[in-house]
């Protein structure tokens, strides 16, 4: 099923000052969460910076290659490219006791790295993710004679998320009595929060009454304090039987109001139904 082009969970447009965290300190996770081109890409980048280095200490210890051109970078980078990878065609080979240690030490560094690179690979492959799809608005209309917030979900894989557990908080600006300024979540309530078995659509949608965060609200007071939706589901993947979990978020330029979404089933004459997910994010 495919829906159309899927976007990444937006970012927080904040710059952080004063904090000790660097992101760079948590290598593992960032191996994790890049994408696939940038992840071989840095794969690449170690394992030639790696060979580089051994490169190096290999010209440093003088003519230690037998069959190595005396000060040849090459000849000795593909040495070592070589004994990383236990090659050994047999055309150079370490003739010095400190070539010997330097291959040595090479070849435990390169099985170290294989197993590295391997754990990273199956980890990335076993991590459980999610393929589910918002529509590109929120809107605000009547509904059952009710003024309503409504989105669309959806499924694009052909399996079902069971136990799916759909949560919708307002975060905004707001001032204290005191005169400081804050960012606060509001729960909202929603008709539905939760279905046994996601596979198709789901409409969510949350009453604005008098115990709605949006109640009394307009499009320009929604703009003014900054609001935003943030959306998160979680449930279970049949297939794999992992917990996996999709975020959203709508910033209040994306909630349109008085606006309802185009009805994605019809009806055949035979009497089947047919839904049409090319007018998924379609409102009118």
């Amino acid at each position: 099923m495919r829906i159309g082009k899927r976007t990444r969970p937006r970012q927080l447009n904040l710059i952080i000052k004063g904090s000790s965290h660097n992101h760079w300190r948590d290598p593992y996770h960032i191996m994790l969460t890049v994408n696939w081109p940038i992840f071989f890409g840095l794969i690449a980048v170690c394992y030639l910076t790696i060979n580089i280095v051994f490169a190096l200490l290999y010209l440093a210890g003088g003519n230690c290659i037998e069959n190595a051109r005396p000060g040849a970078f090459f000849d000795v980078f593909f040495f070592s490219v070589q004994t990383m990878a236990s090659i050994g065609y047999g055309a150079m080979y370490p003739v010095t006791s400190y070539a010997n240690v330097i291959v040595t030490i090479e070849a435990l560094v390169g099985l170290m790295a294989l197993a590295m690179a391997t754990g990273l690979m199956f980890a990335r492959f076993s991590r459980p993710t999610a393929r589910v799809i918002f529509s590109r608005r929120a809107v605000i209309a009547p509904h059952n004679g009710v003024t309503t917030l409504m989105f669309r979900t959806a499924n694009e894989r052909d399996n079902r998320i069971l136990e799916a557990q759909l949560r919708v908080s307002l975060l905004r600006n707001e001032v204290t009595l005191e005169g400081e300024s804050m960012r606060r979540f509001y729960d909202m309530k929603l008709l539905r929060s939760q279905t046994p078995s996601f596979g198709l659509t789901w409409t969510v949608m949350h009453p604005i009454d008098e115990s709605s965060p949006l109640y009394g609200e307009t499009p320009e007071s929604l703009a003014e304090m900054e609001a935003t939706l943030i959306i998160t589901l979680v449930g279970i993947d049949e297939t794999v039987s992992q917990t996996i979990h999709s975020r959203h978020s709508y910033t209040a330029s994306e909630i349109l109001w008085d606006r309802r979404f185009v009805d994605m089933f019809h009806s055949k004459s035979d009497g089947s139904r047919i839904i049409d997910y090319s007018h998924f994010h379609d409102v009118k």
